[in-house]
């Protein structure tokens, strides 16, 4: 059964994951800071933007806000050819060795979506809604993320599990916002977990009463869409994972200046959107 939301059927880009091509925009390695030596994840102080000196001012900049009937200008077709998140926002390790991740791991893993939506607030600048996961023992305990999670036998297609996660995870009721689905970004594999994860774009009309779940969410956050362009400001973090000292690139919101970072899966989600909103319109295409 076809899925309400969408506007037209997805199309088989849409279903495997369009394939990516370095953006003009794509903001280049952020300036990193030493970090003190710890076993928690820490703050580094931010000493460039990720894009600094690479958006003309007739384009979007971090330093002004995304008006909601731009985003939905720019946003409402998807190009075939998505730009790359970031560089700044990969992690890397510190010892200089590459990652060593199982070649079957994606073939196995298993489905999951995330809904991005995007949402005016009463001034009518664009927000995205983000959540921060309560505290548990788990891969993901803590972090902040999109409502989402894995497919269940139930799901017509993975826009209908991000939405029925929202619903369960958020309250979210797509015919009281008159919700819309755009499409799909690249659908991605979270080692850690196993899941291949794939981002369903989303616009609401407006920001509605939320109803979190508390058992699996710990709050909301509706972070302003121009705080992932490509000059927007990244936080440098190093961190231990196992036996690793490894340091990635996130988004630092002043919504969450006492929480945690934005970072992983979802920051780049957040980058590559970032990035579409960016491009010049032929680019979009």
């Amino acid at each position: 059964m076809a899925n309400p939301w969408w506007p037209t059927p997805p199309t088989a880009a849409m279903r495997e994951g369009a394939t990516r091509v370095p953006s003009p925009w794509a903001p280049g390695p952020a300036a990193v800071a030493a970090a003190p030596s710890s076993t928690c994840p820490t703050r580094s102080r931010i000493e460039a933007t990720a894009g600094a000196g690479r958006i003309d001012p007739g384009r979007l900049s971090a330093l002004q806000p995304v008006r909601y009937s731009e985003a939905v200008a720019r946003l409402e077709s998807l190009p075939d050819a998505l730009p790359a998140p970031p560089e700044a926002l990969v992690p890397i390790r510190l010892d200089g060795a590459p990652w060593k991740l199982p070649a079957e791991g994606a073939a196995t893993a298993r489905p999951a979506a995330v809904l991005v939506l995007i949402a005016p607030d009463p001034t009518g600048e664009a927000r995205v809604v983000l959540i921060e996961r309560t505290s548990y023992d788990g891969h993901h305990s803590g972090e902040i993320a999109f409502p989402g999670g894995a497919a269940e036998p139930g799901d017509p297609d993975l826009a209908s599990t991000a939405l029925r996660e929202a619903n369960e995870e958020i309250g979210l009721d797509p015919p009281t916002v008159g919700l819309r689905i755009v499409g799909e970004l690249e659908p991605f594999w979270i080692p850690v977990s196993n899941f291949r994860v794939t981002p369903i774009v989303a616009f609401a009309d407006h920001l509605p009463a939320w109803r979190p779940d508390p058992r699996e969410v710990a709050r909301i956050i509706e972070a302003p869409l121009a705080s992932f362009l490509p000059d927007a400001p990244i936080t440098t973090i190093e961190r231990d994972v196992r036996e690793w000292r490894i340091r990635y690139g996130a988004y630092a919101l002043a919504e969450i200046a006492e929480g945690p970072a934005v970072w992983g899966a979802t920051a780049r989600i957040l980058g590559q959107l970032g990035a579409i909103l960016a491009a010049e319109p032929a680019a979009r295409r």
